[in-house]
């Protein structure tokens, strides 16, 4: 271990985020003994992540629902005010400011990340492609400045000849990037990226670079720590992609060949040595048709996708980024990477991402309560949850991702089988989701071979051809309920005064007891043994009582249908009428006597014998009677 190694341990860590990344984070933290604290906006204080954290603290309520979460003076208020030692920023919101990095170090909190200096320089496309061709790191056609007018953007757009891709220098998700085919588009597509930016981060800065067709997305997870040590974590493929938002991931990337990402691996750890990189960041790759690699950028934070990178590597990258901010190197015992060749990659995984999205309406985002959850598991499923649960309230203000369903498996095809048998369990009611959709990703063969590109999607119509589920049982609770409330236009019914069919009563039966009081106990028993025939014991009685209705069935309601089951019973053996939790449901809940019950139903059933349910032990245990 490094002699000049500084450890400190944290007692308490305050998550900036929201939603599944912060219970993964509050996750990693409980497993190393350490306090989590939670903050939450005025929209989020029935949200789930809330329940996961030993302490939690509201954001300012006069701020927006995003506006809280990136309100960095009241954070690191509420940080100091908890007495925390560390914050760990998440993805997304805070986690890629370096203003956040220095409000931290200047008030004595660790920052779980890179520094300021790193952020500034990897944060920054234009800045990280300078750094990527002093590393000799691959990058793609292009210009390392910002564009400030369209005439610079017209001379350079046609010396690097279209198409060619206008992005945003602080961008991500998307935002800020432009496809431009002609020169005839390029000054409108030029302005409403400038000013796309100009809103998400605050700058209008915009690069030009070659835009290759039909590319792959590859990235690499690395991992370094505060002493110059850098080890990669393999690689993924993020190529299943829409509108540059990534859908499906997995992990190795397989599907391109070992030369082409040796190269990459060798240039995500060089570049990120020559920047003195520290914590878990990503690096990410683009690899044309030739399987040529062009470095595009570096994510300085955890990413969504992290989950199949630790699935093949069986390293926790969010524990490791915890103790690489406490100090740790990574050839510790704690973290124990001695080497690049401790990371084996063992299998196949992959990541769904299931959303309130709805792919049949331009996946249109959808709100409302989950009225249903129920999820898929089983060996070899990871699920990292957020915000679905029954009774979860879907509201527009935040991502759309409800839970994150990772597969494991020696084979890809097994990978790919676990994936889409997690998806058909699930069953998530109330909202739209883009489940069927991600199903007919797995199931395509271009998938399956590995070979997809970051316009698969827009590429393949049979994607969107949607097999919706049916849901019958939503559908007959739905009908059940209108029928109840609906039909009585608003009135609760008086089931007290309901109709019952009409039963002639002079009509005379003859009934197993009836049998039995004529033979006599010994005859009847004598007859039942010779007689090939099968006898019946009617248990909805005691069901009612005891298993469907629990609490609710009473006397008045079991002897109202007492006369009706005398006359339909009669070639029945028996009615079990009562059992030993009728005696505790009757006493406790329902302030009846079950003798008067069976009295009456005795008097309303002469020609039945009445049975009970008795157990020689009974394992379920009611109080005493």
């Amino acid at each position: 271990m490094n002699n000049q190694v500084q450890i400190r341990k944290f007692k308490k860590v305050l998550v900036a985020n929201r939603g599944e990344i912060a219970i993964r984070v509050f996750r990693a933290l409980n497993e190393l003994g350490i306090t989590t604290v939670s903050i939450y906006s005025k929209e989020d204080r029935y949200a789930l992540f809330r329940s996961k954290a030993d302490e939690s603290y509201p954001l300012n309520p006069e701020k927006g629902p995003i506006d809280a979460y990136l309100d960095i003076d009241n954070i690191i208020k509420i940080a100091l005010a908890a007495n925390v030692d560390a914050i760990h920023p998440g993805y997304g919101f805070l986690s890629e400011n370096p203003d956040f990095v220095d409000a931290c170090e200047r008030n004595g909190i660790v920052f779980i990340g890179p520094s300021s200096q790193i952020m500034n320089a990897m944060g920054d496309k234009i800045s990280s492609k300078k750094m990527a061709i002093d590393a000799q790191v691959p990058i793609i056609p292009g210009v390392d400045y910002a564009i400030k007018d369209i005439d610079t953007a017209t001379k350079i757009a046609t010396e690097v000849g279209f198409p060619i891709m206008l992005k945003a220098s602080n961008g991500g998700g998307g935002r800020g990037m432009r496809i431009v085919n002609a020169i005839e588009d390029l000054e409108k597509e030029f302005n409403e990226a400038k000013n796309e930016s100009k809103k998400a981060f605050g700058d209008d800065k915009i690069f030009i670079e070659k835009y290759l067709r039909a590319p792959k997305h590859i990235e690499v997870q690395i991992l370094g720590d505060n002493y110059g040590n850098v080890v990669h974590l393999y690689d993924r493929d993020c190529s299943v992609q829409r509108r540059h938002q990534k859908v499906v991931e997995y992990a190795p990337a397989f599907s391109i060949p070992d030369a082409t990402r040796q190269i990459i691996f060798d240039s995500a750890i060089r570049l990120s040595k020559a920047v003195g990189y520290r914590n878990a960041g990503t690096l990410e790759f683009l690899v044309d048709a030739d399987n040529h690699p062009y470095f595009i950028e570096m994510n300085p934070r955890i990413q969504v996708e992290h989950t199949v990178s630790e699935e093949i590597t069986n390293i926790d990258l969010v524990q490791s980024q915890i103790l690489v901010a406490e100090g740790y190197p990574l050839d510790s015992d704690e973290i124990n990477i001695k080497s690049q060749d401790d990371v084996h990659c063992d299998g196949y995984s992959i990541q769904t991402r299931v959303t309130t999205e709805d792919p049949a309406n331009n996946f249109m985002p959808d709100t409302g309560e989950i009225t249903v959850y129920r999820s898929g598991s089983g060996k070899g499923i990871r699920l990292d949850g957020g915000n679905a649960y029954t009774g979860a309230v879907i509201s527009p203000y935040y991502d759309s991702l409800l839970v994150k369903a990772i597969s494991h498996d020696r084979t890809f095809a097994g990978a790919v089988r676990k994936s889409i048998r997690t998806l058909q369990e699930m069953r998530i009611r109330g909202v739209k989701t883009n489940i069927p959709f991600l199903i007919n990703v797995l199931h395509h063969p271009i998938f399956v071979a590995g070979k997809c590109y970051t316009t698969f999607i827009e590429e393949t119509p049979e994607l969107f051809q949607l097999t919706q589920s049916q849901d019958r049982a939503t559908k007959i609770i739905e009908f059940i309920g209108d029928r109840i409330v609906n039909s009585q236009k608003g009135q609760k019914p008086h089931y007290e005064n309901r109709v019952l069919p009409k039963l002639d009563q002079t009509k005379p039966v003859y009934g197993a007891r009836d049998e039995f009081l004529k033979l006599g106990a010994e005859g009847f028993m004598q007859k039942i043994l010779k007689e090939d025939k099968l006898y019946v014991t009617d248990t909805t009685m005691r069901d009612a009582q005891q298993s469907l209705m629990a609490t609710r069935m009473r006397s008045k309601d079991l002897c109202g249908a007492a006369y009706a089951t005398n006359a339909y019973m009669q070639n029945a053996f028996s009615v079990e009428a009562w059992g030993g939790a009728t005696y505790d449901t009757a006493y406790r809940f329902l302030k009846e006597s079950p003798w008067k019950r069976l009295e009456l139903l005795r008097k309303r059933m002469p020609n039945t014998l009445i049975q009970m349910l008795l157990r020689a032990s009974n394992a379920v245990g009611y109080s005493n009677y």
